[in-house]
């Protein structure tokens, strides 16, 4: 009796070592690489004279990729300002009658001092005072409507500025500027093609550093925080190849179980998502799966 009880406990402690070393070989979490893509889009309309972009291509910051035609927005440009030029000689013309009138009424105030001079020497008259007044008085009316004149003559030129700096940014944006540095993933347009504003041009991601978005349980949540510092692991032609990864989100909120790992048992299940920085070499490819350990769990 007591073999067979000695034997029981053997196979119990057996099969519970079995099941130890089962599970140590169960990662923390499988996902798949992402990385932050941005799409570049047209901010002008016309023909592509030059698109340099190719997909694979490592783009550094600012660096000029291409062009769009630009002869529409200049011709545009020197239409605006022969039309300035037009306004201008208008207004010109209104100025010089108001310097002409303000001449005028300059020269009317220094007869006024001289006839309040006179009156208080008793060699002027009140008529030539209240005369003089009179015709301050409409010089300075004359003046009014003159100005009145030219106020719709400088809005329409302050239009004109306004119409031209607009052509400018334009033809600015008309030069393709790669707004970030990474490497080309898609290539939607090429050169000679019709574009217009808005279009995608070309899809870029920074490689240099992808994403590993896994999902945990709500009972695994206790041992991962931001900044933890885990092991990612990948399938290799002979064995796994191992990375070093920085938790960066926990996601706040849980959702079910996403389809990529859902199976019919699995569909009620609550999960977090977890996003993991990790430093690629070369090797990682955005979709590619893989595999995160807990350092802890070593």
């Amino acid at each position: 009796m007591k073999n067979i009880y000695k034997t029981s406990t053997l196979f119990f402690l057996l099969m519970l070592l079995n099941s130890c070393n089962s599970n140590s070989d169960l990662a923390d979490g499988y996902g798949n690489f992402e990385a932050i893509q941005t799409t570049i889009s047209a901010e002008g309309n016309g023909k592509l004279l030059k698109f340099t972009p190719i997909e694979g291509q490592a783009l550094k910051k600012d660096v000029i990729v291409g062009y769009i035609d630009t002869v529409p927005l200049a011709l545009k440009k020197e239409q605006l300002l022969a039309s300035k030029n037009v306004i201008s000689s208008k207004s010109r013309g209104v100025i010089s009658q108001i310097s002409v009138l303000k001449s005028q009424r300059r020269t009317a105030q220094v007869s006024k001092r001289r006839i309040e001079n006179l009156i208080a020497a008793n060699a002027g008259t009140q008529k030539q005072l209240d005369d003089i007044n009179g015709k301050i008085d409409m010089i300075n009316n004359q003046i009014i409507s003159v100005e009145s004149q030219n106020a719709p003559i400088v809005n329409e030129l302050k239009s004109i500025d306004v119409q031209v700096k607009q052509i400018e940014d334009q033809i600015q944006k008309s030069i393709i500027t790669n707004p970030v540095k990474g490497t080309v993933i898609v290539k939607y347009a090429e050169p000679n093609e019709i574009t217009s504003f808005g279009k995608p041009l070309y899809k870029i991601a920074n490689l240099n550093t992808l994403q590993l978005r896994v999902y945990v349980s709500e009972i695994q949540l206790s041992s991962i925080k931001i900044g933890q510092a885990v092991t990612i692991k990948i399938d290799t032609n002979e064995d796994m190849k191992s990375y070093m990864g920085n938790i960066t989100w926990v996601a706040s909120e849980a959702e079910f179980t996403p389809k990529i790992i859902q199976t019919k048992e699995e569909r009620v299940n609550l999960v977090y998502a977890v996003k993991i920085d990790v430093k690629n070499d070369g090797s990682l490819k955005i979709g590619m799966p893989a595999e995160m350990w807990i350092e802890n769990d070593l």
